[in-house]
């Protein structure tokens, strides 16, 4: 390995990838560190993966489908509610995560130096564990209703990388701004509580007034991105226009989120 060579007055507006290859290593320790403490000590182990995703949609079940008859057309209500519970299990993991692991990696980034996005990125690789988990009950499901993929299937490349791409801009947003200001350390639990019922998970989102759909796709990316999931998975109506264009603005927020974090990454061990 070449010797590294940490130059202060070098000004880049967006963190190194090329030293985020380099480092690419301790991004697998650090995520296999992450596995192995997230189910160690526990009876259940890597079953708890199993068992949440099962309970969240038994609750949909029971509140959606028994309670508010929830019209989803065609297809059975757990096949609809589980596709879109795939997508948001990865979005809602790396909110969750990828906010706080920053300051719980301060005795870290305070005695070496590495690039901190690896902290944040090991977290994504972390949340494909139960994303596969949930993924896997998906398929069974379908298989199980006698459902096939929908010719869209040939989009799920694309919203795969779609819900990756929203739940690192979270995550990376959320881990430079709570280092200055812990405040988001609560604040991220209320987001992803909230965040399962204000976006289309158990509801399609043809039940949002229509005036309010514009808006409602900009504001909440993530609803166009479970759409999409669940259009290229499972079948059913295509995203809007709108939700595309909210796509594009979720680009820009992770391109603004890494802007912003290399900022806060040149103070960060000083503020920790």
């Amino acid at each position: 390995m070449p010797p590294l060579i940490i130059d202060a007055q070098r000004r880049r507006f967006l963190p190194d990838f090329r030293e985020l290859f380099a480092y690419r290593e301790l991004l697998w320790i650090l995520a296999w560190r992450d596995f192995r403490v997230r189910y160690a000590q526990t009876a259940l182990g890597l079953i708890w993966g199993i068992v949440q995703p099962l309970i969240t949609l038994a609750i949909l079940i029971v509140i959606f489908e028994k309670g508010l008859a929830v019209d989803t057309g065609d297809l059975p209500y757990a096949l609809f509610a589980l596709s879109g519970l795939c997508a948001w299990t990865y979005g809602s993991f790396l909110l969750s995560n990828a906010g706080s692991s920053l300051v719980g990696s301060a005795h870290m980034i305070q005695k070496i130096w590495f690039p901190r996005l690896v902290i944040p990125l090991s977290k994504a690789i972390v949340g494909f564990v139960e994303f596969g988990i949930t993924f896997v009950f998906l398929l069974l499901l379908m298989a199980w209703y006698r459902v096939p993929p929908p010719p869209s299937v040939v989009w799920f490349p694309f919203f795969l990388g779609m819900t990756v791409l929203v739940g690192l801009a979270a995550g990376i947003w959320l881990g430079a701004l709570t280092i200055r200001y812990r405040d988001f350390q609560h604040v991220i639990p209320f987001l992803v509580r909230i965040g399962l019922y204000v976006t289309p998970v158990a509801y399609p989102a043809s039940v949002v007034p229509e005036r309010f759909k514009t808006i409602y796709w900009v504001l909440n990316p993530m609803a166009g991105v479970i759409e999409g999931f669940r259009w290229s998975t499972v079948g059913g109506t295509p995203p809007p226009p709108a939700a595309w264009c909210s796509f594009a603005i979720l680009g820009l927020l992770f391109v603004l989120g890494l802007f912003y974090f290399k900022r806060v990454e040149r103070v960060m061990a000083d503020i920790l």
